[in-house]
């Protein structure tokens, strides 16, 4: 898969854009399901990372108050209510650069519960090593959440405390254990629209390409480095849907933060491009997310039900 064929794709005129996308999605999954996660921040705050977006690095005074690790019965719960609300994904999401021993022991043993609840779970914990990665494996979780953010190219504007290869490697050791892997970026950035293309060659060309890529509309926090700027066009965030639809026929695309501020018009675009995934729940990590009872009023319009876990394909 090389730039130059996914550049020719991401250009072609918009309606044979969608009808390819939508074509190939239609061949791969039922076009009126849609997969519905829920996110949990499970460790909040004080991260020594200096991701330039992020409500939660040290780096920034944002606001946001920092927790220690939540106890197991209390992420149970929330687990829990997320699946009385229709999620079929629980994804426990804990600050900081990489997890202490305690904290990993911690998590594998809330993994361990939430999979006796019959969903299916997902973890972002930073950067592992291989015995950590397999650790997570043998506590019985599903999928591990670890975004490039970006392209290679442009990484270095947003981050300098970890490299673009710190990730990899996860992404790698992750692999390497036998574990299924979620892994995206962030559209807002400051990129071009190469850089997006560039970050999906990458995904793509990878030896499994990701079963699950969230696409993420920047959420502007105050305090951070990107507190301003401009805004994604909406024809591009859309373009990038499909592409990625395109180049990952199989991968669940998935819709993530920043739906806030999309109408419903422009999510309903992106679900025609191939987007078959959302987070579902009033709150992602530390930013809102869309109320529950919209999402439902729009697949009601749309016809779309939500995916069952015996359903998933991937």
């Amino acid at each position: 898969m090389t730039f130059e064929y996914a550049k020719e794709i991401f250009t072609l005129p918009f309606m044979e854009l969608l009808f390819k996308a939508h074509s190939v999605h239609r061949e791969n999954f039922n076009p009126n399901t849609m997969q519905t996660s829920t996110l949990m921040s499970v460790k909040t705050g004080a991260c020594s990372e200096n991701c330039s977006y992020c409500a939660q690095s040290s780096h920034y005074k944002t606001g946001t108050q920092k927790e220690n690790m939540l106890d197991s019965d209390r992420i149970i719960e929330y687990a829990k209510n997320a699946k009385e609300l229709g999620s079929s994904r629980f994804c426990m999401g804990a600050s900081g650069r990489s997890p202490s021993d305690s904290e990993l022991e911690s998590i594998c043993n809330t993994i361990k519960e939430v999979k006796k609840l019959g969903m299916e779970t997902c973890v972002t914990l930073g950067l592992l090593n291989e015995n950590q990665a397999k650790k997570l494996k043998d506590s019985g979780l599903d999928f591990y959440n670890h975004n490039i953010d970006t392209s290679r190219e442009y990484y270095s504007n947003v981050i300098t405390t970890r490299t673009f290869e710190d990730r990899l490697d996860t992404i790698k050791n992750v692999r390497d254990a036998g574990l299924k892997i979620c892994v995206g970026g962030i559209l807002g950035l400051g990129e071009s629209n190469d850089d997006r293309i560039s970050m999906l060659v990458l995904l793509a060309n990878m030896e499994t390409p990701p079963e699950s890529v969230p696409i993420n509309q920047l959420v502007r926090i105050p305090g951070t480095p990107l507190q301003e700027g401009e805004d994604v066009d909406s024809f591009d965030f859309v373009r990038t849907i499909a592409l990625a639809r395109i180049l990952m026929p199989k991968s669940y695309i998935r819709l993530s933060a920043g739906r806030t501020s999309m109408s419903d018009e422009l999510q309903a675009l992106c679900f025609f491009a191939g987007a078959n995934s959302v987070f579902y729940g009033n709150k992602l990590l530390t930013t809102n997310n869309i109320k529950p009872s919209r999402d439902d009023n729009l697949f009601a319009k749309l016809g779309l039900h939500k995916q069952e876990f015996l359903e998933m394909k991937a």
